[in-house]
Formats: C-alpha cells, sequence, structure tokens
C-alpha cells in the first residue's frame, strides 16, 4: 500500500467516528491523548497526562513558556538571591485573582505548600519541597511547620531560605506541585473541588467540561494576569486511546495537535515521518522497567540485573519503536544538565553474564523460576515491546512471562500499590537536571514505586543536594546512577524519548520541541 493509499484508507475509517461532525461549536484547538487525566490536584498529580490540564488550571511563581524556560507566572519578575545562594525572595505581581474573584496571595502559596508537605495528602512530589529549610523534618512528620523557612513579610512578598545551594530551584517554582490551590473551596467541596463548576483557579483557563474517557474542555480565565495574551478561548482534550483513531481525528482535522509517541501507529511510522505535519525533536524522557523488590524472586539483585543484561535494547529501538531514540543504558537521558556523565558498566547486553547470575540465584537456565507478570498500559507501542520483551526473557534465561495490560488509571494504580512482579515505567524531566531522574527512587520518595530502599543511594543523593561544589554534585550523582541501574537494579532503563509534535505550521502557532516535552496552550495560537 503507498502512503497516499494509507492516508486515504484511514480518512475513510474516519468518517466513522465520533465527535467528527454536529452543530456544536468546535473548540479553537483539539488535542488527543492517550491517557485520561487522573485528579486535578496539583499535590496529587503524577502523570503528564494530568500535568497538562493543572498546568493549565494552576500557575506558580513561575511558569513554563514554549521553550520550556521558567519565565515568571504569579512573580512579576525573578527572584532575588542572596549571595550565597540560599535566599530567594518572590514579589508576586499586584492584583492577582483567583477564578471567583479572591485575591491571591504568598498565603496561599505557603498554605498550599504546607498541604503538600503533610504526609496525610499522600503527595508523590512532596520531597520537591524538601530544598527549603526545616521542609523535610515537616514532611516526614519530625518537625512543625512554624520551623519551615517561609517567610511572608506582606501579602506580595514571600522569603524562601533552602537547607543548601539548589541550581535548579526556580525552575521548581514552575513544576504543578507547587502550584497553589483554593483551599475554601476544597475545605467546602472536599475533593469534588477539582470539578467543573466547583473547581476554583489561577491559572490560564477553567474547568468547563470533563467526561470521562471522552473529553474534558478548557475555557480561557478573564481573571488571569496574562489573559490578554491568551489567543485560544477553548481548548479540547480528547482521550484516544487507539494511536490509529487518533491520527484519523489528525488526518480529518477533527484534532489539531497530538504530543505523545502512543498516538503513533508503529505501523506507519516509516510514512508519517515524511510528513510536514510530524515533528521531531529531543526531550528529556525515559522509558524504563521496575522490578518489584519486595515480591520473590525480584527481591534478589541478581535476578534484576539478569532481566536487565539480557534486554537487546538496540533491537527494540530499531525493530519497534524506530522514532531514532537511542538506547538507555542510563535513566539520565544524555544532555541533560551540563558535563553529566553517568557511569556504565562495560558491556551492557551481556547474555553469558545474566544466565551466570540467574543460576548464581538458584535458577540455572530457569529452572524452578515461577511464571511472572509484566505489567504495561493498553497501548499498541506497549504492547508490542512487551511481546518482544517477553521473547528476550524466554530465550535467554527460559523463564515464562506473561504480558498483562491494564487501562492507564488502573495502571498507574497497581504501580503505585506495588501489585506487580515487573512493569513498564517512564519518565519524563520535570527539569533539566540529573537530579531529577534520580531522587525519585530514594526511600521515601513517592515515585519510588519499587519497594527498595538504600541507605548507600540516600546518601548520595543527599551528599549530591549540600554539595555547592557541581562537578563534584555531578559526580555523586553518577555513583547513584550506576548504584540504581547496574548494581542494584530496581529499574533498568530501555530506551530514552524523542519528543513527538503532530500539528500543521501553517495553522497552529506557539508550538516548539523542548527538552522538558513542557507545551503550554496559554502559548498556542490559531494561524487560520
Amino acid at each position: 500500500m503507498t502512503r497516499r493509499d494509507c492516508v486515504l484508507s484511514l480518512l475513510s475509517a474516519a468518517a466513522l467516528l465520533p465527535g467528527c461532525g454536529g452543530s456544536e461549536r468546535r473548540a479553537d484547538l483539539v488535542f488527543t491523548s492517550p491517557s485520561e487525566p487522573g485528579v486535578l490536584d496539583p499535590a496529587l498529580v503524577s502523570d503528564q497526562a494530568s500535568g497538562r490540564v493543572v498546568t493549565s488550571l494552576f500557575e506558580g511563581l513561575m511558569r513554563w513558556n514554549e521553550a520550556g524556560q521558567a519565565v515568571p507566572g504569579l512573580a512579576e519578575g525573578p527572584p532575588q538571591i542572596s549571595a550565597d545562594k540560599l535566599v530567594y525572595t518572590f514579589r508576586l505581581r499586584p492584583g492577582l485573582q483567583w477564578s471567583n474573584g479572591d485575591p491571591v496571595t504568598v498565603h496561599d502559596l505557603i498554605a498550599s505548600w504546607r498541604r503538600v508537605l503533610d504526609p496525610a495528602t499522600g503527595a508523590d512530589y512532596q520531597n520537591l519541597l524538601y530544598y527549603i529549610k526545616g521542609a523535610a523534618a515537616f514532611g516526614e512528620g519530625k518537625g512543625r511547620f512554624e520551623d519551615v523557612a517561609l517567610a511572608a513579610p506582606d501579602d506580595r512578598t514571600l522569603v524562601i531560605t533552602l537547607e543548601s545551594p539548589t541550581p535548579f530551584f526556580t525552575d521548581l517554582c514552575a513544576f504543578m506541585t507547587l502550584c497553589p490551590v483554593h483551599l475554601k473551596s476544597l475545605a467546602e467541596h472536599g475533593r469534588d473541588a477539582f470539578k467543573p463548576g466547583k473547581l476554583v483557579c489561577n491559572g490560564a483557563y477553567t474547568l468547563a467540561e470533563w467526561r470521562i474517557n471522552y473529553r474534558l474542555r478548557l475555557e480561557k480565565n478573564p481573571r488571569y494576569w496574562d489573559a490578554a495574551n491568551v489567543r485560544l478561548p477553548l481548548v479540547e482534550l480528547r482521550t484516544i486511546v487507539s494511536a490509529t483513531t487518533a491520527l484519523n481525528h489528525f488526518l480529518t482535522k477533527s484534532a489539531d495537535l497530538a504530543l505523545d509517541k502512543d498516538g503513533v501507529p508503529v505501523t506507519l511510522v516509516d510514512k508519517l515521518k515524511t510528513e510536514p505535519w510530524f515533528h521531531l525533536g529531543p526531550f528529556l524522557g525515559t522509558n524504563f522497567i521496575r522490578f518489584n523488590c519486595t515480591r520473590a524472586p525480584f527481591t534478589d539483585a541478581r535476578v534484576r540485573l539478569a532481566f536487565a543484561l539480557c534486554i537487546d535494547r538496540d533491537l527494540l529501538v530499531t525493530k519497534i519503536t524506530r522514532m531514532g531514540e537511542p538506547a538507555a543504558y542510563s535513566l539520565t537521558p544524555p544532555g541533560t544538565g551540563a558535563n553529566f556523565q553517568p557511569e556504565r558498566p562495560a558491556k551492557m547486553h551481556d547474555i553469558d553474564r545474566a544466565r551466570q547470575l540467574l543460576a548464581e540465584a538458584g535458577f540455572p537456565g530457569g529452572k524452578n523460576f515461577p511464571l511472572v507478570r509484566y505489567l504495561y498500559p493498553s497501548r499498541d507501542l506497549d504492547n508490542s515491546l512487551a511481546v518482544e520483551l517477553q521473547s528476550m526473557w524466554e530465550s535467554v534465561l527460559g523463564i515464562q512471562v506473561l504480558p498483562v495490560k491494564q487501562e492507564w488509571k488502573v495502571y498507574l494504580a497497581s504501580q503505585k500499590k506495588l501489585d506487580y512482579d515487573l512493569c513498564r515505567s517512564s519518565w519524563v524531566g520535570d527539569y533539566n537536571d540529573p537530579n531529577t531522574f534520580l531522587e525519585q527512587f530514594t526511600s521515601g520518595s513517592g515515585n519510588n514505586r519499587t519497594g527498595w530502599a538504600s541507605p548507600a543511594y540516600d546518601a548520595l543523593i543527599a551528599a549530591a543536594a549540600r554539595e555547592p561544589d557541581d562537578p563534584r554534585r555531578l559526580q555523586q550523582l553518577a555513583h547513584a546512577e550506576a548504584l540504581v541501574c547496574w548494581q542494584e537494579t530496581p529499574v533498568t532503563p530501555v530506551y530514552h524519548y524523542t519528543g513527538i509534535q503532530f500539528y500543521r505550521p501553517d495553522e497552529i502557532g506557539g508550538v516548539q520541541a523542548n527538552l522538558i516535552d513542557e507545551h503550554p496552550f496559554r502559548c498556542m495560537f490559531r494561524k487560520k
């Protein structure tokens, strides 16, 4: 079938799709997502699909621009930073309002950050605030919030004192977890406070509609401080799990934008890469595998490393993903930060050593090894990868692995509860520093999700956080990288992502490939 025939076939199929016609007003931008957003509470969000919505509804001291750079948001300018790089002073813009007209003050930020730190909240990203002096003690239930170094000399000034110099702290202030929430509405409505009709926000958009497993609609917030520069009054996020169906929506112009590799049919990759609306670029993301270190036989590091060493990563990126992704031998992608060099073994696809390690663990040739389950989300690409991984583990180790797919929300819940043997995972950098990939596997991190805890690893991450000399800090992080990937191996990297954007550049502007894969809707506009 020629490329033209292929596209025509998809166009024919698209005529049968729901939502392609009708009299209802079409949104100014329709964006397809392979995953349904989960919670819209900034304190609880941990996945990218939800994060895109949350950063449209809420804004912190800083915000991301289309180039993936942290620029002033609620703050009227960059912070004043003390000579010792420990004290950050932010000044809020005058006249900031919540979507219901209430004023936004620094007290909203302080109270919201207290909620993130409160262990009862269960925030996965709680530790991102631990860079603030006294925050870790309160977050771990060992101290008082009064000792957390946040001061408000007035309603518009916030003074933050850090434990040690943190070169990426300004970037953290743009991250979704540090966005304030309207605590009065939360107290009144509880969980319903993040639903249409009740959600009070301070970002570029408000939540107009949310029909689960169909669509979510965002309307321009007239009380947003920068509303004059928000050029798309109505944005629609449409949840479409099937990559082929998502492509059909784009080809028929029922949708304008797609940003996820999972929205690309694997069988059409080579054809689609030649289209003028298909855009590729590097970004800080890694596909990897988690092992449940609390469940035998993965309680044994030798077993985990054996599984890691027999993965032919080059085969996976050439045969399955086919987007020019680099095979990954570290969690941290090339180009993260400056001058970071991960520590890696000389040979990372080592069949002989994998078999030897499995035998040393008591399972020579896979004998007596129990049936284990590989968990992954129900997407076309992940299904293809699961089949290939299953074949590798069986042919090299003699082990039976049963692929188990789950709908996205169920998959995330299973991962969080450690209800898996081994599972597909991914991480997109929250800021451009290796710490964003490595800190998540400390013992107290809500994003660890492996059951693995290592005092040696925790000590390396903590030492790096205190280290003012950047070369020494990066060396400590490199030691941590080797420990988590190739020594204790609670996780093993598979490949690094390439960023993908489907949009017609003659129709949509304000979309730009960037390292942290941030694409704010408030920056986008229609050309025609």
